[in-house]
């Protein structure tokens, strides 16, 4: 049966019409007074939806319609809280309990019906009134429109671009690569300036891929209008690895100089995106010394005068882009639509070259309209005609925001109704915010935003949403896993100033930067139900959020706030997220989160911020994940009790409560020190489809972790680090049994003396990462064969580790190896590794001078990095590799890098953890 989903539109109206039905049910059959104020409330309520499903298909109401809409969805929240209230007080006294305690718990609840049959009797009055209000001003007839929405698009169409698939920028990037590289040792900045879709970034980001193998430094940095300058630029100091910095300068000043003085011996790249204001630059132009070493700078911006302001009022460091010519747009659409290298229908054409005139040349516009098209089949002439009428007609000749934010509206309501809610639940982020999937999709489902259907997986679910949202171009990918899978989104800022719009129309999400906002807040005439706090380096007023707030249902925080959040009041919420900034030392009190009883979701990252969570939480009987990052002096004992935990995230250093197999319905698990009971009773959680352990070695725990292995049969993601030195783990051969589904298997830090056997087996592993002492042709046959292996780490300590180059290797994307042999012994063989992009290898003291053979046979190579060790000469290294890239058919990047270890391999672990 199909899980009831929140709406945009219509608030908690599903949810709250299925809870009225389970009200009805045989659960409650005694409390007939209830049961009948239910059925009526479920009546009437189910003819409101029926009109309401209506208005969600139209994008211009008649403003009573608006009206009655809103009054009703905000009606919708306040009906399920009430029954919320009442299915958690009217329940039966604990069988355990003596007679007087249940006498007296009787009592109680015998006034809480009371209230709550009061309370439901209004609501009941609010009910009629709704209805009655419906009559007297014909909101029915409202309705009559032909608007209608396009079905999912099943197919799932490739999303992920590459340099190949882009168009109309090769001419572009050879000018501005030619301003950047032509002999100048001065420190040089160039701006790229133009209308908001044109591109900046995406060309601003090719640059940066072809030249930044030439910098020791680089670094792309995405400022927005609002930005706060503490955190953007410790931001930067994480970026650059200034891990002992973090602590030590929180105010923008002491951070300026510090950064300062770290870039004053480098030579730097690095991109300054969607830059607003000249005071921004003001301050950030101060971290870019001038040392006379060729260090480059790359602005973008909308504004002509805060481009030339940076370039030093240099007119000819501007570039100003152009929309993309009639050749070039029609090529981009032609492939977004029809598929690379198809040809539009002869029957399309005329409709399409008319659509491609009203998007002005501008790729955003060119894409999101192109996308939209896309995902409507079959493709009918009179459905084209359709949109290219909805479009506006003066933007081809002057294009101005609004007219943009038309065209985004466009796609939106041609959006399937269950993706509108999840697309504005992006406005809970802020502007250039990378926003995981996986983040974003369990706040979905907490927030009750995914439809589960059949015995579908929820996450699954979600998931598709995810892409059928890039697929509509409505959200942008970015940052990719291992695997090589799309992680995470961002948003367009012209696409987030209309989710925003959108959000505040229908009081879906409010958000504050300052005191002001959340001032206008309590003047509301509605209710906030969702709140982002995000922070401003303007606001400087402190204060407590208004109880008149309490009804909120997802809360986020990113960055310092000033505000305090007066949590045990908060009883509604299913969403709690507070990021910090990592240059930041706070607390952050959790102590009353144990009152949440309707909470879900809860996400802290925060180090190196403390957390006090309170010492018993087992009454979130909801909550379903639990990701804590920071310094928690504690785990609450009884969270071993909590029955619907499905992720469990632990802070790095903090070690798991006794008893955390006990928790039957996990399904991803990270941890550090894992007790060796524990790790004994993992094997009961049938459900765990991702474990994630570091741990120090004690006695019987490789045993222990072998069985563990071998039990847990549905496992997919699984890595177990070992924290100190490495480890030889002989039982891991004998494992006889393993998960044959598992996509990704790390065992860094525990060296095998070769390859396992059965590792052949596993023909859905996309990520294998091992150590090994010695590596054989036949055992790299055996991993070579893998059909779905995307990225292989391996290190060989004593000999072999060229051997890799003689398996086939068909799918692998990455290759990271680290060998005792010397790069010189590799050889690549035409036709092996035929999808390779990325190639990481190590030159050690010694090194001969000599490379790889064979590399030009790698025809998809994109990227490799060198890391050197202490004693090379890293000029030599480059001018090496560099003089066989040269006349490599892709030219690939490249990058020269010191050498990895085990601590920094686990700091940085420690940070995204």
């Amino acid at each position: 049966m199909s899980a009831p989903v929140v709406s945009a539109t219509m608030g908690a109206m599903n949810p709250l019409i299925d809870k009225l039905a389970a009200l009805m049910g045989d659960e409650y059959k005694k409390l007939t007074g209830v049961r009948r104020q239910a059925s009526f409330l479920n009546d009437e309520l189910s003819t409101m939806k029926a009109l309401l499903e209506k208005l969600e298909l139209m994008d211009e109401l008649d403003p009573l319609a608006k009206n009655w809409r809103d009054h009703v969805r905000e009606m919708s929240y306040d009906m399920e809280n009430c029954v919320d209230d009442f299915m958690r007080d009217i329940g039966g006294a604990d069988a355990k309990m003596g007679f007087i305690k249940k006498t007296a718990k009787r009592l109680k609840t015998l006034r809480k019906r009371h209230r709550i049959a009061d309370r439901m009797e209004e609501l009941k009055a609010l009910a009629l009134q709704a209805n009655e209000r419906r009559m007297r001003y014909k909101i029915d007839d409202c309705t009559n429109s032909t608007n209608h929405v396009v079905p999912i698009d099943t197919r799932m169409l490739a999303i992920y671009k590459h340099t190949a698939g882009l168009v109309g920028i090769d001419g572009p990037k050879k000018e501005l690569v030619s301003w950047l590289t032509a002999t100048r040792e001065k420190l040089k900045v160039v701006a790229i300036v133009g209308f908001g879709g044109l591109g900046k970034t995406t060309l601003a980001k090719q640059v940066y891929d072809t030249i930044g193998g030439q910098f020791s430094c680089k670094i792309f940095l995405s400022v927005s209008q609002r930005p706060d300058l503490s955190s953007l630029l410790g931001g930067l100091q994480l970026k650059l690895e200034m891990k002992e910095e973090l602590t030590h300068a929180h105010e923008v000043q002491d951070i300026v100089g510090r950064l300062r003085e770290y870039l004053t011996h480098k030579r730097y790249l690095i991109v300054v995106d969607d830059l607003w204001d000249q005071s921004t630059w003001n301050i950030m132009s101060c971290i870019f010394p001038e040392v006379g070493n060729g260090s480059r700078v790359i602005v973008t911006t909308r504004m002509e005068d805060v481009a030339i302001w940076a370039c030093g009022n240099d007119h000819e460091c501007v570039y100003r882009m152009e929309p993309l010519k009639e050749q070039d747009s029609r090529m981009l659409f032609c492939n977004r639509v029809f598929g690379s290298g198809n040809v539009c229908p002869l029957q399309l054409k005329e409709v399409s070259a008319e659509i491609l005139k009203k998007c002005g040349g501008l790729p955003l516009a060119i894409i999101t309209i192109a996308s939209l098209l896309a995902s409507r089949q079959p493709r009918l002439k009179d459905e084209w005609e359709s949109i290219r009428n909805s479009l506006g007609t003066k933007f081809a000749k002057n294009p101005t925001l609004e007219e943009m934010r038309s065209i985004l509206n466009l796609s939106y309501m041609h959006l399937p109704l269950h993706l509108r809610p999840c697309l504005l639940y992006l406005g809970m982020y802020p502007e250039d915010e990378m926003v995981m999937r996986h983040d974003l999709v369990l706040q979905w489902i907490a927030e009750g935003l995914v439809n589960c259907s059949h015995g579908s997986d929820l996450e699954d679910i979600g998931k598709s949403y995810f892409n059928e949202l890039i697929n509509r171009s409505l959200i942008q990918p970015a940052g990719t896993s291992e695997s090589g899978e799309v992680e995470g989104c961002r948003v367009h800022d012209i696409m987030l100033d209309l989710i925003v719009s959108k959000c505040v129309d229908q009081n879906f999400i409010n958000v504050a930067y300052n005191c002001e906002d959340v001032a206008k807040m309590h003047a509301c005439e509605y209710k906030v139900r969702r709140l982002s706090l995000k922070s401003s380096t303007n606001d400087a007023t402190s204060g407590i959020i208004d109880t008149s707030m309490s009804q909120v249902r997802s809360f986020a925080q990113f960055g310092e706030s000033k505000y305090t959040l007066p949590l045990s009041l908060f009883k509604y919420l299913r969403v709690l997220v507070f990021i910090f900034p990592f240059n930041r030392s706070t607390t952050v009190d959790l102590t009353a989160i144990g009152q949440l009883f309707q909470l879900r979701y809860l996400k802290v990252s925060a180090f190196p911020c403390f957390i006090d969570l309170p010492t018993e939480i087992r009454g979130l009987v909801h909550l379903e994940t639990l990701e804590i990052s920071g310094n928690a002096s504690s785990i609450p004992s009884d969270i071993v009790c909590l029955p619907r935990l499905s992720r469990l995230i632990l802070p790095y250093f903090t070690c798991p409560p006794q008893g955390i197999a006990n928790i039957k319905s996990l399904r991803a698990l990270h941890c550090m020190n894992i007790s060796l009971e524990d790790i004994n009773g993992l094997g009961e959680l049938t459900s765990l489809r991702e474990l994630r352990l570091s741990t120090e070695v004690v006695a019987g725990e490789v045993d222990a972790l072998v069985s563990l292995i071998g039990k847990l049969h549905g496992l997919k993601y699984l890595e177990v680090r070992a924290l100190s030195s490495q480890h030889h783990c002989g039982p891991m051969y004998s494992l006889s049994n393993p998960p044959l589904h598992i996509e990704e298997l790390n065992l860094f830090g525990w060296t095998l003396k070769r390859v396992p056997t059965w590792i052949g087996d596993l023909h859905f592993l996309r990520i294998l990462v091992l150590w090994v002492d010695n590596l054989s042709n036949d055992e790299v046959h055996v991993v070579g064969k893998l059909p779905c292996l995307v990225h292989l780490g391996l290190w060989v300590f004593a000999e072999g580790g060229a051997a890799i180059c003689m398996g086939f290797f068909q799918a692998l994307k990455v290759l990271r190896l680290f060998s005792h042999d010397d790069v010189a012994h590799m050889q690549f063989r035409t036709g092996l590794m035929p999808s390779l992009r990325q190639l990481t290898l190590e030159v050690k003291n010694g090194w001969g001078g000599a490379v790889p053979q064979g590399m030009e046979h790698l025809l998809a190579l994109e990227h490799i990095s060198v890391f050197a060790r202490d004693g090379v000469n890293h000029r030599d290294v480059e001018s090496a590799f560099r003089s066989v890239f040269d006349v490599h058919p892709r030219r690939p990047s490249l990058e020269i890098i010191p050498p990895p270890s085990l601590s920094s391999i686990n700091v940085v672990k420690l940070s995204l953890n």
